[in-house]
């Protein structure tokens, strides 16, 4: 994982530097790039293999599809900057919005593909040391004085704000008001050492070096580092051993095709069967291998009842709540600004942690 998680940066350096040059021996509208957020590189290296070889299979040509990865609002910033992407899968509405309002998107990003163009979802689980030696089984355990937490800064990455909202939504999804949910995640943040800036610098933080006692993370790069650390450390799903049972956010990644590059590049038939075959059955084997849970996942049970045993088996019933019901307005662009922009309140909850300290 360690040797993976360091290829992967240094291809998102390289982006970053400005250098993506064309893949020998391909035509230019023969290769795709998705820029997408950081816990999702076995993912898209499974789906891109898959996809290279279904549409050689359709139509006899041979595809090249490169990944770069890095915290969810970096990622938008650098494809409104000029990274050519083909495709995007960020943690956030509010990211790939970023993008729509850049100008690259069309407006109808959203409602062009299946379930809101959302082929799987996600949420936020535990990772705790071997055996639970904290005991913590519930968000409320996160406050205590002896626990330590990690979980990336918000400011820059998807998986830190899923996770702010889950703390902030437990407590109000199970009747708390906001001033109560306020005080939690005020004291939780006051429990985290350090704030890495993406999601897979964060599982490095916890699974490589050994800092904290609970990491907040995506539901599929908690079975990863767990697989990874052989025994070390294993998944909680909060909630999940009380009266009302396990309690998180719906965490929805939307996927779509950058319009504004695939047009400029001549790639924009070949996005969309990138972006269709994501919800074909092939594909939803690979998204459950990968440990996200693929949109409609009823419809395994007909379709494929071996791998809908195996949904059930990975991913537990949980309570999961769309992040929208935390505003009046039921807007991500309501939440956006209500809890991360400038001066709200995030930067408060850390000004006043810094205060404190």
């Amino acid at each position: 994982m360690w040797a993976r998680l360091l290829i992967g940066f240094v291809a998102v350096y390289i982006v970053g530097a400005g250098i993506w040059v064309a893949a020998s021996g391909f035509a230019r509208n023969e290769q795709l790039l998705n820029v997408a957020c950081d816990p999702t590189r076995e993912l898209w290296h499974d789906v891109n293999a898959g996809f290279i070889a279904h549409y050689e299979r359709e139509t006899g040509v041979k595809l090249f599809i490169r990944q770069s990865h890095g915290g969810s609002g970096s990622q938008a910033r650098a494809v409104i900057d000029g990274l050519p992407a083909d495709i995007i899968s960020l943690a956030l509405w509010t990211d790939t919005n970023a993008v729509r309002k850049a100008g690259l998107l069309d407006p109808d990003w959203e409602k062009r593909y299946p379930n809101r163009s959302l082929p799987y979802t996600s949420t936020i689980v535990f990772v705790v040391r071997k055996g639970n030696p904290k005991n913590i089984r519930d968000w409320a355990d996160l406050t205590r004085s002896d626990v330590e937490i990690v979980t990336p800064s918000p400011k820059t990455s998807g998986n830190g704000k899923w996770s702010f909202l889950s703390m902030w939504g437990s407590v109000i999804w199970r009747g708390g008001s906001e001033a109560d949910a306020r005080d939690f995640v005020t004291k939780a943040y006051q429990r985290v050492p350090v704030l890495d800036a993406a999601a897979r610098a964060a599982t490095m933080t916890f699974a490589q070096k050994g800092i904290g006692d609970v990491h907040l993370t995506w539901e599929n790069e908690a079975h990863l580092e767990v697989k990874e650390a052989e025994g070390k450390l294993e998944i909680v799903h909060p909630g999940a051993n009380t009266p009302g049972g396990a309690i998180s956010v719906l965490a929805e990644p939307h996927i779509a095709v950058v319009d504004a590059n695939v047009k400029r590049k001549g790639t924009a038939a070949i996005a969309d069967a990138y972006m269709r075959y994501l919800y074909t059955p092939e594909a939803k084997k690979l998204i459950v291998k990968n440990y996200h849970r693929p949109s409609e996942p009823e419809a395994l049970a007909k379709a494929d009842p071996e791998l809908y045993a195996e949904y059930q088996t990975l991913f537990p019933k949980m309570a999961l709540h769309e992040a929208t019901s935390l505003v009046p307005t039921k807007s991500w662009d309501e939440v956006q600004k209500k809890f991360f922009a400038e001066g709200q309140i995030f930067d408060q909850i850390q000004a006043a942690g810094q205060k404190k300290q």
